[in-house]
């Protein structure tokens, strides 16, 4: 596909929180990643604005596990109190990736060099991010190579069924992403077939609630580093 990436992405620990389960600061990973999670990933090794990160497949390598810890999280009214989180254990996920420029931000028009985006996105891959990657939740570190969809063996492979996941958070729509002043959380219900799960749109997910207001954040031209200007930099290096 057209400007596209794939690449691993691993941990010892993943925490994509089902949001039910924040209750009484209680936490549980959903099984498998949402979209916006790895869109979270994608955007750590390398993120503009004039981007919008398309998530098209994850592919499940390691057999699903959890493990619970007791916790002591800090409280915003201060001291701390006895929580359980229950994570993921031992992740690891082979990840299709691509970019297209995003329609609702016509004052970036400048900074749209779609082979020098390409070329960054693909460089700051094998460099392992331009920032630090997270599996879900910033206690669980994670790290990024690049590999070949559907290479080496994924212990779901021949599991020869589907695994429906119920309904789960799709991903966060943002102002600058869909023209529209509000933020919205999507849900869908995602199958898990021989361990790869296609990911539908966002503007296909049916399921969508507004949370609240926004109004998309506006950059100068100024304030920004064109494309051009960062090739530029990374050619000399």
């Amino acid at each position: 596909m057209r400007n596209a990436i794939e690449f691993e992405v691993f941990g010892d620990y993943a925490l994509f929180t089902d949001p039910l389960t924040k209750l009484g600061g209680e936490k549980l990973s959903y099984q498998v990643p949402t979209y916006q999670a790895l869109k979270g990933i994608v955007e750590s090794i390398y993120w503009k604005p004039t981007l919008l990160m398309v998530i098209d497949e994850v592919r499940v390598m390691n057999a699903i596990r959890m493990e619970s810890k007791g916790v002591r999280p800090i409280e915003y009214g201060g001291g701390n109190t006895l929580a359980n989180y229950t994570y993921l254990r031992d992740v690891r996920y082979q990840v299709r990736a691509h970019f297209m420029f995003n329609p609702y931000r016509p004052d970036l028009a400048f900074d749209r060099n779609e082979n020098k985006h390409h070329n960054i996105l693909k460089r700051s891959l094998k460099a392992g991010g331009r920032r630090d990657i997270f599996l879900g939740a910033r206690e669980c570190q994670g790290y990024v190579e690049p590999c070949e969809f559907g290479e080496t063996e994924g212990f779901y492979d021949n599991y020869g069924g589907e695994i429906h996941l119920g309904t789960m958070v799709h991903g966060i729509n943002y102002p600058d992403e869909t023209g529209r002043d509000e933020m919205e959380v999507r849900l869908w219900s995602p199958v898990m077939k021989d361990g790869v799960i296609s990911f539908i749109k966002p503007n296909e997910c049916t399921q969508i609630r507004k949370i609240s207001d926004m109004q998309p954040k506006v950059f100068k031209k100024n304030n920004i580093e064109s494309v051009d200007e960062l090739f530029s930099q990374l050619e000399e290096r």
